[in-house]
């Protein structure tokens, strides 16, 4: 044990991936649905390690923190941006009314209860889920003109009631939310869901959250010999279905395969293959004529493309709009993923710039609609450094920059600014696709494993002095964490109900987003037995990031 003990305090990094794999085992822990995830057992494990007395650099933790900050930047950056058009202005106002709510109600607690600026901005981190308030927080306390030992004292005060608070952020807002927000509007999840799909989908039926004519797909082969249908144009065949799309991507004549074009005119006796859904084909596939196995025919190269809509002239259209311009001719949409969540779609959803589309149909065909679109996502592990790396300079030198707003010193601080240039940086992204790549593999590291070393040096650093700073703040912090978690999303639930009209689930997916609690979206959506509050979440997301994360230094200014 002596061994391992020097071992760890001498060489420190061996701690953090120490650290690292204990949170991960925790994170994966569940008790029923219920886990405390890798942000929360990555911190408990430095903690636990931390009592050994390990000194971490703080350059370390701030280097993985600056790269979690600037990737969330980059993902919601094209949203953010969204955002500041009027048709999404009732999320953005819901999403500030419950982070002012948020930061109030943390603000008046500590006041009261006596609470230093370090417990006060861990109940804030802790009790909305926000771990990023940790980091700008603790940067902004670095920089206050008090003595080493008050500086360390307050900053380790943070994750001891972030580590509290947070399980009551989590565990109560998971379940408040699709439980408890219903009742408060009065209605019943299941039934609004019902009435914004047949909103959505133009029906009364209310059997799918997507039409048909984006469905699974097939391709099959029949032999023309219908009158009515032989001597015929392409376009004039794929026009006559009205219920949804059919397209014909082959044509066999005796021995000769033609990529037909909209004029090309069927013969009788010609082969064709057929592309639409499968269960209009298994029901009315014998209408054309009779089914052939045609396997030369039928092996021609489909593909699957994620698609990053930049497009100006298509941003804002609906996907009925989109699905009847030339470009789209033989091509389906798979999914719609929006800020890193997939979206429910209709054919009245609107695209927005930065929306990942992921088309299928013939390969002709995909690559043509991409080129309309926008930029064709590829999968490559290469990752665009000089991007990443330029972008969080810059952004540390804006955060850097001090405003004095009624005698207080405000700063974004170095990662708050991180954040602010990801932002910048992905919404360029979106808007001129070819540079900035970073891949989803890359993202996850810099996403997951940015926040967990962050959070391992936060909790090995605090670890000596973390069980006598839970003693001093006491159990009270359960019962504050809770209450401060309740207030602010019961005020934005009834303001977007009763004040802006909105629908309740959008309502609640607001919520979910502005909190930052991808759980309780999910929770919400199982009680709803529906996809739709997702499109109440991403605004809400990308807003709620930033303006969480900027209260850290904005709690610490107001507390002194």
């Amino acid at each position: 044990m002596n061994y391992v003990t020097n071992a760890l305090r001498e060489h420190q990094e061996l701690a953090v991936f120490l650290t690292l794999a204990i949170g991960f085992l925790i994170g994966r822990v569940k008790i029923g649905s219920f886990s405390l995830g890798t942000t929360v057992g990555t911190l408990l494990a430095g903690v636990a390690i931390g009592q050994l007395g390990i000194q971490v650099p703080a350059v370390v933790k701030y280097v993985f923190f600056d790269l979690f900050l600037f990737t969330t930047g980059y993902k919601v950056g094209p949203q953010f941006f969204r955002a500041l058009k009027k048709d999404a202005l009732p999320q953005v106002t819901l999403t500030l009314v419950l982070c002012v709510t948020c930061l109030i109600a943390a603000f008046t607690a500590a006041k009261l209860l006596g609470y230093d600026m370090g417990t006060a901005a861990g109940l804030l981190a802790g009790a909305f889920t926000e771990s990023t308030v940790i980091g700008t927080a603790s940067d902004a306390i670095g920089r206050l003109s008090i003595s080493a030992a008050d500086k360390t004292t307050l900053t380790n005060n943070i994750p001891v009631a972030y580590a509290v608070t947070y399980l009551i952020g989590t565990a109560f807002i998971v379940w408040f939310l699709p439980n408890v927000g219903p009742k408060l509007m009065r209605v019943d999840l299941k039934e609004e869901a019902r009435k914004l799909r047949d909103k959505m989908s133009g029906s009364k039926t209310g059997e799918s959250e997507t039409v048909s004519a984006f469905q699974s797909l097939t391709v099959r082969a029949y032999r023309l010999t219908r009158a009515d249908l032989v001597n015929r144009t392409i376009a004039e065949l794929e026009a006559r279905p009205r219920e949804t799309r059919v397209f014909i991507s082959r044509i066999r004549r005796d021995d000769e395969i033609i990529e037909p074009q909209p004029d090309t005119i069927v013969r009788e006796g010609d082969i064709v293959a057929v592309l639409t859904r499968s269960e209009l084909l298994m029901a009315r596939g014998t209408e054309i004529g009779d089914e052939v196995s045609d396997k030369v025919l039928l092996d021609f190269p489909v593909e699957f493309l994620d698609v990053v809509v930049t497009n100006k002239s298509l941003v804002g259209k609906s996907i009925a709009e989109l699905a009847v311009m030339d470009f789209a001719r033989g091509v389906f949409l798979k999914k719609l993923t929006r800020v890193g969540q997939v979206m429910p779609f209709s054919p009245e959803t609107r695209v927005e710039r930065g929306d990942v589309v992921t088309l299928v149909g013939a390969e002709r065909d995909v690559e043509r609609a991409a080129k309309n679109l926008g930029y064709a996502d590829r999968k490559t592990a290469m990752t665009d450094m000089i991007f990443v790396g330029l972008g969080i300079f810059l952004g540390g030198l804006v955060g850097l920059l001090t405003i004095v707003v009624g005698g207080l010193p405000l700063t974004l601080t170095a990662s708050g600014g991180a954040l602010i240039m990801g932002l910048v940086f992905g919404w360029l992204r979106a808007v001129h696709p070819t540079f900035g790549r970073i891949p989803e593999s890359a993202m996850w590291v810099f996403d997951t494993v940015g926040l967990s070393v962050f959070m391992a040096c936060v909790g090995l650093a605090a670890g000596p002095g973390f069980f006598s700073g839970l003693q001093k703040s006491g159990i009270s912090l359960v019962f504050v964490g809770l209450v401060i978690a309740i207030l602010p999303h019961t005020v934005a639930i009834l303001f977007g109900r009763y004040v802006l009209k909105m629908n309740p689930l959008i309502v609640l997916g607001a919520c979910s987003g502005a909190g930052t609690i991808t759980a309780a979206l999910r929770a919400i959506q199982e009680e709803a037995q529906s996809e739709l509050p997702a499109l109440g979440y991403t605004v809400p997301y990308a807003i709620g990031n930033i303006v969480l994360t900027a209260w850290g230094p904005v709690l610490v200014a107001m507390m002194s």
